[in-house]
């Protein structure tokens, strides 16, 4: 009866609405047309809001057994060796170099970078199991996502043969430390406003400039910088080009590790370059490319700050849930508060769904600025809001508490990877744009 109570409506919007839709065949199943069905493997594992926590292993039909294998050997590496000296990092403001080894040794580092170029030669689902579990620990401190899933795959996707062979086996193993290089005191999310020039010097380049706020500023042996080798093109896009510099060349020196308000075990520094010589090698890709190289990596990037933000919330929102079992269960019987828990719950299952959209994309080299950059805005933005709520309902205000580290750790997501502002003038502007 209801197969036939469709058809009479389909055949009412048939005589309305013209031939077009008379080409479509009802599905009794649905009410969506058979061609726009989309076929999807049969539903094997629970989502995070079905399972009894949202940190099991073997949840999320993204993965398989192959990355929940990799899963448990990523949580009993932040387990074993990172969360039990966290807080002493934090009071120093940086990791230990030896943590970069100690991940290299456990094949954490280069994760999705071909075996025959020093990485561990899984795939972008598995590089983001690793970051994953960095923040369900808590522990915002080790800059391995900067090292592995930028400077690593600047390399791997736009360097020579030298500069591959060169760096990235070391880097996979942990000895050679990356960070890149492109904010500036007065360029932060436009990056075409950067002063550092390099200016050519016979077949060498000499470079000059500062840059700030840069993850592993203190441990790093090589840094990816981004600086102006056209000052007259008619676009900085147009002029900016990336040179691979390795610590110890002269003139290039560390300033202070700056004293953050969150992510205190993260190092975070300040580099100068005082007429720096650097061959003509030392250029990563194409002269003048820099700028085009970098945007196309940023929708990467911007899923990082993503799974960042997403994943504080889930690890907090199971925090959370067990303390007021545990030490407030009568809290727990209030109506306002589990209309809380559920409005935070919801949010973040939301924003898993999308996220794990996101994440299968960039694995099958589909995902796009817009989507990239959508995630980025909301996970970060929602990321304040459901902690905050979590921090209340818990009474946390004890400042190296768990609770009161990830609120203040998330602060400087809606800026990084480019400003929530910035994201939403990508989004509008694939909005009102003329296809």
């Amino acid at each position: 009866m209801r197969h036939l109570r469709y058809m009479s409506v389909l055949r009412v919007i048939q005589r309305r609405w013209g031939p077009k839709l008379a080409s479509y065949r009802w599905n009794s199943r649905t009410s969506i047309p058979e061609e726009r069905l989309v076929q999807h493997p049969s539903v094997s594992r629970l989502e995070i809001g079905q399972a009894a926590s949202m940190l099991d292993i073997g949840i999320r039909n993204i993965f398989n057994e192959q990355h929940d294998e990799f899963r448990k050997k990523a949580r009993l590496f932040f387990e074993e060796n990172v969360v039990p000296d966290h807080e002493m990092w934090e009071k120093q403001h940086h990791c230990p170099k030896e943590l970069f080894t100690w991940a290299g040794s456990a094949g954490l580092l280069g994760v999705d970078t071909p075996v025959e170029h020093g990485g561990a030669g899984r795939d972008f689902l598995s590089s983001m199991i690793m970051l994953e579990e960095q923040f369900y620990s808590n522990c915002s401190g080790p800059g391995f996502q900067m090292h592995s899933d930028i400077v690593m795959q600047y390399i791997y996707k736009h360097g020579s043969n030298e500069q591959m062979e060169r760096y990235l086996p070391g880097m996979g193993a942990g000895r050679i430390i990356g960070g890149l290089a492109m904010t500036e005191p007065n360029a932060g999310s436009d990056v075409q406003r950067i002063q550092t020039r390099a200016k050519q010097d016979g077949t060498d380049w000499i470079l000059n400039g500062a840059k700030v706020f840069i993850t592993n500023g203190h441990l790093l042996d090589l840094v990816i910088v981004a600086a102006v080798t056209e000052p007259t093109a008619k676009k900085a896009a147009h002029g900016t080009t990336l040179f691979l510099v390795d610590y110890g060349k002269e003139g290039f020196n560390k300033g202070r590790v700056l004293h953050k308000i969150g992510m205190k075990a993260q190092d975070t520094s300040e580099l100068f370059f005082d007429d720096v010589r650097l061959p003509a090698s030392s250029a990563l890709g194409e002269i003048n490319k820099g700028f085009y190289y970098l945007m196309d990596n940023l929708p990467r990037e911007r899923v990082l700050v993503s799974v960042m933000g997403q994943c504080s919330m889930e690890g907090m929102f199971e925090l959370a849930r067990t303390y007021l079992k545990k030490h407030d269960p009568n809290r727990l019987k209030s109506q306002v508060v589990q209309h809380k828990l559920a409005e935070v719950k919801t949010a973040i299952c939301i924003g898993r769904s999308f996220l794990d959209m996101s994440m299968d994309l960039c694995n099958r080299g589909k995902l796009d600025s817009q989507t990239a950059s959508m995630g980025k805005w909301w996970h970060s933005d929602t990321q304040q809001w459901v902690l905050k709520e979590l921090w209340e309902l818990c009474g946390d205000v004890v400042e190296n508490s768990p609770l009161s580290k990830a609120v203040l750790d998330g602060r400087a997501q809606p800026i990084y990877g480019g400003t929530n502002e910035i994201m939403k003038e990508l989004i509008a502007r694939t909005i009102v744009r003329d296809k």
